[in-house]
């Protein structure tokens, strides 16, 4: 098969000019330029004063639970809690299904650890559900939780084949990627050490064709249950991770070197954000590295394309690259020990050129259904060695589609030590580009995985050293957020937590900032059932918030409980004090005589 030479500029293009479906154009909406009005005003009609929220009143907290789904919460947290039982719960889920048959062990399930933490099996049972917390101010975040159910050794042959090119795997090519982004043999099955999110393989096209079809009756879900809805996509279910991990090398490397010229101009330690380079500086630098030449910089570095500042930072360093180099360019990149460009693998079967193409055509028709369905797209975050793609990727999925509001979410995960940067210039790349921004804050997922991995492997370890220290972080990107909220009401964040701490710095910062929940740009996201003390709260008081809420057939969802009980024994300290609350509602509603407590 040919070889050919491909642009990572011609693959945006492609998303943003080709038509991706057949399906009618998004519906038109009152155009919202930079300077355009919000459609409610902070002075335009007076509103009333945002209410308290109690999280320690366990009547209000609970009204919407009937006593017996008290008590399924109490029995399920509880043996999430055990360490006994879940260094087993595999086994004792084989031994119970082998014994009770797969009907009783299908309604054993849906008493218990099924119908704690999943909606329902299909989009018409899980409507009850979803009707049901919306009447208590609770709106939905559709996931259909199915996992494939492959053996590690199925696991770890599609992870091997799907992270390496054609030549690669023939032996006719050596990755130069750097350790980081290549597949290691002990970390091949992206399962291990993940408590809190799915994981898709990429086996063929075909199967990349079927999750994008999964995700599209997801968001047709979430459209015909609310009308306020989000659904959840995973960029690795679309498309081959080894264009993934090639992508995201080749982003680290250009900013990588972008700070090491900071460093040499004395700008080491600042935030990304803030740091400035001399232009005159960085072109000494750029030939001198033979990137391009003298004649090719000046068309590059020009007042119509900086201004007159004399100064370049990050955002204006890689939107030169994404326009004026191309792809065999960008893959012969800076090693900064050395001083000289070192090429990575740049040559693509036409198959596999095509594969790069679809995955941005995949999510550009998940973003168009979104848009005519009225639903928000939440991209997940997912491992550090796939995300600078990922985020790049959903980056130029919301240049397209946030010009009017923001339909396509981020992800930022704050356990990582760059959270703070990347926050920030995305802030302020939909600041300068007029687009909205919008973003889901999270803690982070892969924790345990990553920080194997990067012992193992040989790199630094992109996660925080603490809880503390990422807690710090999430608070500081947190507030950066809600202070650009103050100011641009087209731009929105999901403050996605189950600490009860964070969301009453967020509640506290949204008073002091003039953030009024009926603005709706402030969410709040927990799964579904944990912290019902938090969401009910936060929805009878006004504040939109979201439930994290999984569906799918119960022996497909078995893999998504098996984490739901593991994340649970690593989170017992928040969820002591929801088995303590679930303790107190049972016992005052038994001494009241309302143990049959119908919501209402």
């Amino acid at each position: 098969m040919g070889l050919r030479r491909t642009s990572w500029v011609q693959l945006y293009a492609l998303c943003r000019r080709a038509p991706l479906s057949t399906a009618p154009a998004a519906r038109e909406q009152p155009a919202a330029g930079p300077g355009a009005e919000p459609v409610c005003g902070p002075g335009e009609t007076a509103r009333p004063p945002v209410p308290a929220v109690d999280f320690g009143n366990t009547q209000e907290a609970y009204r919407s639970r009937r006593s017996w789904e008290l008590a399924r919460s109490l029995l399920v947290l509880s043996l999430c809690a055990s360490p006994a039982l879940l260094a087993r719960h595999e086994q004792l889920l084989h031994l119970a299904r082998k014994l009770l048959g797969q009907r009783l062990f299908n309604t054993l399930m849906k008493m218990t650890f099924y119908g704690q933490f999943v909606a329902g099996e299909d989009q018409e049972s899980i409507r009850p559900l979803i009707q049901h917390n919306k009447a208590f101010g609770v709106g939905s975040i559709l996931d259909y939780g199915v996992e494939e159910d492959l053996t590690p050794e199925e696991a770890e042959r599609t992870e091997m084949e799907s992270c390496s090119s054609a030549l690669e795997r023939d032996g006719r090519g050596v990755s130069k990627r750097e350790k980081q982004f290549q597949a290691h043999r002990a970390f091949r099955d992206r399962r291990d050490g993940v408590t809190r999110a799915r994981t898709y393989f990429c086996a063929s096209e075909a199967k990349c064709d079927s999750h994008m079809e999964t995700f599209l009756r997801c968001i047709e879900a979430s459209g015909g249950a609310s009308e306020d809805g989000f659904s959840a996509i995973k960029l690795t279910a679309l498309g081959r991770p080894q264009f993934l991990l090639q992508f995201s090398d080749v982003l680290t490397k250009w900013r990588r070197f972008f700070h090491h010229v900071a460093a040499e101009q004395g700008k080491a330690g600042l935030a990304a954000v803030d740091t400035k380079l001399e232009v005159a500086a960085l072109q000494e630098s750029v030939v001198k590295m033979g990137i391009a030449s003298r004649a090719e910089i000046e068309d590059w570095f020009t007042a119509e394309t900086l201004g007159e500042s004399g100064t370049l930072d990050l955002l204006d360093w890689c939107s030169l690259i994404d326009s004026r180099t191309e792809l065999s360019r960008q893959l012969a990149v800076p090693n900064t020990q050395t001083g000289r460009l070192e090429p990575l693998l740049s040559q693509f079967t036409e198959e596999e050129e095509r594969q790069m193409a679809r995955v941005l055509q995949r999510v550009g028709v998940l973003a168009e259904k979104a848009s005519q369905a009225g639903v928000r797209l939440m991209v997940d975050a997912e491992q550090t060695y796939f995300q600078p793609a990922i985020s790049r990727l959903t980056l130029e999925t919301q240049r397209r589609f946030n010009t009017e509001r923001p339909l396509v979410f981020n992800t930022f995960q704050c356990y990582l030590r760059d959270a703070y940067d990347n926050v920030s210039l995305d802030v302020e790349l939909a600041r300068r580009e007029g687009w909205c921004f919008g973003a889901k804050l999270v803690r982070g997922a892969y924790m345990a995985q990553e920080r194997a991995r990067a012992l193992e492997v040989g790199y630094e370890d992109p996660i925080n050293p603490t809880y503390e220290a990422t807690s710090a972080v999430y608070h500081r990107c947190l507030d950066y957020v809600l202070e650009e909220l103050k100011h641009n009401a087209r731009a929105a964040v999901m403050v996605a937590s189950h600490n009860e701490g964070t969301v009453r710095f967020t509640l506290r910062r949204m008073e002091e900032l003039g953030l009024h929940p009926a603005d709706r740009q402030v969410y709040f996201g927990q799964l579904l059932g944990m912290c019902d003390q938090i969401s009910f709260p936060l929805g009878q008081a006004g504040f939109p918030v979201y439930k994290y809420v999984p569906y799918g057939p119960v022996m497909e969802v078995l893999p998504y409980l098996s984490r739901r009980a593991l994340e649970n024994s690593g989170v017992m300290k928040g969820a002591q004090r929801e088995r303590q609350l679930l303790w107190q509602e049972l016992k005052r509603r038994l001494c009241t005589g309302s143990l049959f407590h119908q919501p209402a």
